[in-house]
């Protein structure tokens, strides 16, 4: 099976999750610049989001360029990851809107880990229909990177009772780590 409807319907998805969460940002009924004040929460948590949505795209694009042909567990296993990103822009509303609250923070964290681990997965299930020898097997080997990423986000939402600044500072800290694109995968493909 071609990977081109796997790419067209993951990026589809995306636009709407990214589109659904800017529509939550209203815009104020004041024209004072001091009306924006009580927004920043909401896009403070948006940027966040944004962001993080932002890099499994970019990362999924890399993903999918490992991929000679689609089996069907590759297309669970994607819309695996597409069910966790698509509870993104509710765990970004619910976040900004209660001005990061303990238990909007900590279901932030558990959509995120989620959503690292469906990645996992979708990763395993390329290299299970590709062969130990494959691409992305090469590139990843048994994924310490992304493995950590879900510890991480554990972390926080446990911290995120203790200290909800400090889980979201680890929410940030993943982001970082995963900015920019899995270099891995760039230098199997181009090697």
């Amino acid at each position: 099976m071609n990977k081109g409807r796997l790419e067209a319907f993951s990026d589809g998805v995306v636009a709407i999750i990214i589109t659904i969460m800017v529509l939550e940002l209203r815009a104020p009924h004041d024209q004072e610049i001091g009306a924006l004040r009580p927004l920043l929460p909401l896009f403070g948590s948006y940027v966040l989001s944004f962001v993080h949505v932002g890099i499994y795209w970019n990362n999924h694009h890399h993903l999918l360029h490992t991929v000679k042909h689609v089996s069907a567990g590759m297309l669970w296993s994607n819309l695996h990851l597409l069910f966790w990103l698509s509870l993104v822009p509710f765990v970004t509303a619910w976040m900004g809107q209660n001005h990061f609250g303990q238990w909007p923070v900590a279901l932030y964290g558990l959509v995120m880990m989620m959503s690292g681990v469906a990645y996992y997965i979708l990763s395993r299930a390329i290299i299970t229909h590709h062969g130990p020898e494959s691409t992305l097997r090469a590139a990843v080997g048994r994924d310490y990177k992304g493995q950590i990423s879900v510890f991480l986000y554990m972390a926080a939402i446990v911290l995120s009772f203790v200290n909800r600044w400090v889980a979201l500072g680890v929410y940030v800290f993943v982001a970082m780590i995963w900015l920019i694109p899995d270099r891995r995968i760039e230098r199997q493909l181009t090697s």
